[in-house]
């Protein structure tokens, strides 16, 4: 195995360890509101990615499925010439367009009701530790990937042997 699919895999099993920490924190920055927020169950201000949406969940499952791909089969260079770079690609760049709408929809795990009485009492739904872990795991399998299909590309015009 390459240092790119080590790579690969290291970014799926991280993905899948940011799965079980806070994705959705609120917060407030009023501190009457913050004193309410701390007397609240911890289930009611922080969520995982399991209580989140689709788009909290999905990204590191990918991310996970493809590493374990990558890793079990980036050795055999049949499966690398039949376009196995690519696709831990195009993998990877579905991720990071689902973590992105995953940052852009970060409210939306809340009704539209819910949304206005937060809005109205000051609270803010921030990222948690868990949302910036999946993150990172999704830019290192990302450039993991570009640099594999880069080396596939120059593996692919070196001459073969002919035997």
């Amino acid at each position: 195995m390459s240092w790119r699919e080590w790579l690969g895999l290291g970014a799926g099993l991280l993905a899948l360890g940011s799965l079980f920490l806070p994705w959705t924190v609120l917060t407030a920055s009023s501190p009457d509101v913050q004193a309410v927020l701390a007397e609240l169950p911890d289930g009611d201000v922080t969520r995982s990615a399991w209580n989140s949406t689709f788009f909290a969940w999905f990204p590191p499952l990918l991310l996970l499925a493809t590493g374990i791909g990558v890793a079990a089969l980036g050795h055999v260079q049949s499966v690398r010439r039949g376009g196995l770079p690519q696709l831990w690609l195009v993998a990877a760049a579905v991720a990071l367009l689902s973590s992105v709408l995953g940052w852009m929809l970060i409210d939306w795990q809340f009704g539209g009701d819910e949304r206005v009485l937060l809005a109205d009492a000051g609270v803010t739904v921030a990222a948690g530790a868990g949302r910036y872990l999946g993150l990172l795991a999704v830019l290192v399998s990302f450039t993991a990937a570009i640099l594999d299909v880069r080396a596939a590309r120059t593996e692919a015009r070196k001459p073969r042997r002919r035997r």
